[in-house]
């Protein structure tokens, strides 16, 4: 099948940032007021919150997409696997339908290079996001592809917001030439700790303003590149506790990041990007070793923006990478994880690997039979993706 591409999607963000308000936020933005904080969650299988969507698969160009698909390959729209190369990821989009493909250090860049990502897109039924964390800096995978870029927290005293957003767009536009369709940045934590922590000069700033600014730069830059942006990491990674590739992190309570962690998503929601969960365990949201990519409450927070003073979030959340990273491998297998993410009111779910899609289909198969992950929640998360990556224009 043709590749729809992301000009479409760019087109819809422009769109929900227009019913939603500008994204922009001028230099004298003051923090917007947090309210108090929600009650925790009492139990991991808490139901949250479901908005307008809900009634999405009852229209009927929801109807008519969602009916092209197999239960099983509905369930694969809602995975994205990091690939080796070409040949893992046309098997695995062939064989199992996924959402999405990853780009990571580890993948042969002669998929992007050698006429790959078009193999791909041709086993797939629905156009498939072919995925990459490009944020310059340290985190980048392809900057011997398209030019190095500094590190986010360089950023605010080399480049005025306009300028970072031409600076992106040229970057996004020489990605999307190579395949690529989503990049999941910018990284909008705020943090004050030292460069090579594990957020560090991934951060634009530990003032919030400046992050919402150098983040909404960005995205904007990534939309005119024809990419989609995706920010991270939901609810706030940078005070916490730790590296959450290594193991558990807690982030101070809820409360404490009302006026900080929480301000750029705050400002950011309405901007057209999807939404990373972290794996992070946080004191008055998150229940006891429910970290916020599994947790029914985070996803709930997000999605009402009711606990936070922002806009209910109707786009696509994704999962923080579940099978790369201790805060989450040290506690539960892949496919438990990806059910629990899902269950939770996650859309799409990420690991890095492909081995485990037969299982973790299983899984979710499973729990669609038994009850556990609700049919029609399947639905909303399939047409949220596919209207995300513009294989859904109606």
């Amino acid at each position: 099948m043709r590749w729809v591409g992301f000009g479409v999607v760019v087109a819809l963000a422009t769109v929900m940032t227009a019913c939603s308000g500008s994204s922009t936020v001028a230099t004298s933005t003051p923090v917007t007021p947090a309210p108090s904080a929600g009650p925790a969650e009492t139990t991991a299988s808490a139901e949250p919150s479901l908005p307008a969507t809900q009634a999405a698969a009852a229209d009927p160009c929801g109807q008519a997409f969602l009916a092209r698909l197999t239960p099983r390959q509905k369930l694969g729209q809602l995975l994205t696997v990091g690939v080796t190369g070409t040949a893992d990821a046309v098997s695995v989009v062939r064989d199992s339908q996924v959402g999405g493909i990853f780009i990571g250090g580890w993948t042969d860049q002669s998929l992007l290079t050698a006429g790959g990502v078009g193999q791909v897109q041709g086993a797939a039924n629905i156009p498939v996001m072919v995925t990459i964390d490009e944020e310059g800096g340290r985190v980048s995978r392809v900057a011997n592809l398209i030019g190095s870029a500094p590190a986010a927290r360089e950023l605010p005293d080399a480049m005025s917001p306009q300028q970072v957003r031409e600076f992106t767009a040229e970057r996004a536009r020489k990605m999307k030439e190579l395949g690529i369709t989503v990049d999941f940045a910018p990284d909008v934590d705020v943090s004050s700790q030292p460069d090579d922590s594990v957020i560090g000069d991934r951060s634009y700033s530990d003032d919030p303003n400046v992050v919402t600014q150098y983040g909404d730069a960005v995205i904007q830059g990534l939309h005119d590149g024809g990419l989609g942006a995706v920010i991270k990491h939901f609810p706030g990674h940078g005070s916490g506790s730790g590296d959450s590739h290594t193991g558990a992190v807690s982030t101070p309570p809820l409360d404490q990041l009302q006026t900080t962690d929480l301000v750029p998503f705050r400002n950011l929601v309405g901007s057209g990007a999807g939404v990373m969960v972290g794996h992070l365990d946080v004191p008055g949201l998150t229940a006891p070793g429910v970290p916020a990519s599994i947790s029914p409450a985070a996803m709930n927070l997000l999605r009402t923006g009711a606990d936070y003073n922002a806009p209910p979030f109707d786009g696509v959340i994704f999962t923080d990478d579940l099978g790369g990273m201790a805060a989450i491998t040290s506690r539960m297998s892949i496919p438990d994880a990806v059910e629990a993410a899902l269950e939770a009111g996650a859309d799409n779910a990420l690991w890095i690997t492909t081995d485990e899609v037969p299982a973790v289909l299983d899984r979710l198969d499973g729990a669609v039979t038994q009850g556990r992950l609700p049919e029609a929640r399947v639905d909303q998360s399939v047409l949220r993706v596919a209207r995300y990556k513009g294989a859904l224009t109606c």
